[in-house]
């Protein structure tokens, strides 16, 4: 019989009235068994956060670095166990679900270094004009408030751990709402944190239905949102409370640029197989997928059969298999959705070069050629393993199509020029290039985020500690300078 997982509610185990299921999109099975928090029950969390959060502010540096050492310490602990859980609740190839717990141990390690020199605070001196003589101010900065962090399903232990680490270090209480699809990577975070001495209330874990998260978005005692997930929901969530603070990493659609430079065959080797990966390594839902191939017309005709070959190379199947590189996507609705897609985009004149069948919650690796410019997969994420090539004439059209979009998260450029490089990074309207590589590298310490329709703000953890956080000048007076 499966046991029912509790959630965590001010930093110790609770469940509720009622329990959801968690299934594998791989073969249906019951994954777990998850508690539900009652309406009480989230205002507690919320109340609790509310009231500590001056003391948790003040807690000592160490006191948040030590709790946030440890997590990382028990994630490499407890790897293959977590592994294991990610990938029968989310589909993911056991492969791709260790790697996401190495982020995690990255992102928690990553987290105690910037709260142990995280705001020590920038002098200046005020007599650089007369009515500042003897005047010296320092800038620190301080919590706006309880954070509500909202994470979504495709890495779902390691953008849990991109709301709760950086909150912690910045000393700001936290109440994360995993998704309702993968909430068991989440709660074991809560695991972690509870065999820290943080202060009670200064963290919660809520399996909240997306039905009941209106309530929690408008609650005044949460100023500040950090959201990744889908554009609609995410814009919903900002226009909804216009005074609050909001992160948002919402959606993409990933351009890889193949130059006329980059032309070896050892460079068209390498950059079909880079593109044949990352289009198809998360089921290709990952907001930094390579959805659109944009090669120069000089390469084109041979790097097209290079990528066909290597997107048939991905091995699908049993995500537990060590040799499964593309599994299910999350749900037999989201592999029925990318189906519909495609099959628009053919009928609209695209052509189908490999992949474009379903199987379940399956869907084959594909690519296309020709796709029309105004079909749905032209213009939105698919979040699923499909893209499309198209060729250019030279680099300027390369870079313009790649701006031929609503959104700009990342873009990879494959060229060894060094100037096309820097042309590249004042060009491109999207929040990083990528250079030698695809769109899809991620470093959990950098700025991530984008432009245009992908949302506002950045994560990486000390950026998003300064998003939780706010500047407050003292100014000293009287003072020998």
């Amino acid at each position: 019989m499966t046991s029912t997982h509790a959630f965590w509610l001010a930093g110790r185990q609770a469940t509720g009235e009622t329990t959801f299921d968690v299934t594998s999109p791989w073969d249906g099975r019951l994954v777990g068994k998850v508690s539900v928090p009652t309406e009480a029950q989230v205002e507690e969390a919320v109340a609790t956060a509310y009231a500590v959060r001056d003391e948790f502010a003040a807690t000592p540096a160490h006191v948040r670095a030590d709790a946030l050492d440890h997590v990382s310490r028990r994630l490499v602990e407890r790897t293959e166990e977590i592994a294991q859980l990610i990938s029968a609740e989310n589909g993911k190839p056991i492969k791709w679900a260790r790697g996401e717990v190495g982020r995690a141990v990255s992102v928690f390690r990553f987290a105690a270094e910037e709260a142990r020199r995280f705001n020590g605070g920038e002098a200046q001196r005020l007599d650089t004009d007369p009515g500042g003589q003897g005047r010296l101010s320092l800038t620190r900065r301080f919590p706006k408030g309880v954070v509500l962090g909202i994470a979504p399903f495709n890495f779902p232990l390691n953008l849990c751990a991109h709301k709760v680490a950086p909150a912690i270090a910045a000393g700001a209480p936290i109440i994360l709402k995993p998704a309702p699809a993968t909430p068991l990577s989440g709660l074991i975070i809560g695991d972690l944190l509870a065999e820290t001495e943080l202060p009670a209330g200064s963290w919660s874990i809520l399996p909240v239905s997306n039905e009941r998260m209106p309530a929690l978005v408008q609650d005044e005692r949460l100023p500040v949102i950090s959201f990744t997930g889908s554009e609609k929901v995410g814009y919903s969530i900002m226009d909804s409370v216009p005074r609050k603070h909001c992160t948002l990493e919402l959606g993409g659609n990933g351009a890889a640029v193949v130059l006329a430079d980059f032309a070896s065959d050892a460079d068209l080797d390498w950059a079909a197989t880079r593109i044949a990966t990352f289009s198809n390594s998360q089921g290709g839902q990952s907001c930094i997928s390579v959805q659109r191939v944009i090669a120069d017309a000089s390469v084109y005709e041979r790097l097209l059969p290079r990528v066909v070959a290597a997107v048939e190379a991905q091995v699908t199947g049993d995500p537990s298999d060590d040799a499964t590189e593309v599994g299910p996507l999350v749900s037999e609705d989201a592999a029925v959705r990318v189906e519909s897609w495609v099959d628009e985009a053919v009928r609209a004149g695209a052509t189908l070069l490999t992949g474009g069948k379903r199987d379940g919650a399956s869907y084959a690796p594909t690519v296309l050629t020709d796709v029309p410019a105004g079909v749905t997969l032209a213009s939105e994420e698919v979040f699923g393993p499909v893209l499309s090539v198209q060729k250019v004439e030279g680099e300027a059209a390369a870079f313009a199509a790649a701006n031929d979009s609503k959104y700009g998260l990342q873009a990879g450029v494959f060229t060894h020029d060094l100037q096309t490089a820097f042309r590249a990074h004042r060009a491109l309207e999207v929040g990083g290039v990528v250079i030698g590589d695809v769109p899809s590298y991620r470093a959990d310490q950098m700025p991530y985020g984008g432009v245009k329709q992908s949302g506002v703000g950045r994560e990486g953890v000390k950026f998003a500690m300064d998003d939780y956080t706010y500047e407050r000048v003292m100014v000293l007076t009287g003072l020998a300078l």
